[in-house]
């Protein structure tokens, strides 16, 4: 394995764009490549189709389970804007 240490020479390519698939994304969107993002969105929504084809709507069931906190912080935040 090697260690690669954070290019000074790329300004704008901190750390967590060194993560391999979502600083990739991250950094696109950053940049201004933003179809990265519809790609990124088709292989989510691929990953639960096949999920649920897999284990049935318990799949379904525990994606929607895991999306609450993040709804919940969004209302908050709606909330809270001035």
């Amino acid at each position: 394995m090697t260690d690669m240490p954070i290019a000074a020479d790329r300004p704008g390519r901190s750390w967590f764009h060194h993560i391999p698939v979502l600083g990739w994304i991250a950094y696109d969107i950053a940049h201004g490549e933003a179809d990265t993002i519809w790609y990124a969105l088709t292989i989510l929504v691929t990953i639960l189709v096949l999920m649920v084809k897999t284990w049935g709507l318990v799949a379904l069931a525990m994606t929607a389970l895991a999306t609450v906190p993040v709804v919940f912080a969004t209302l908050i935040l709606i909330t809270l804007g001035k």
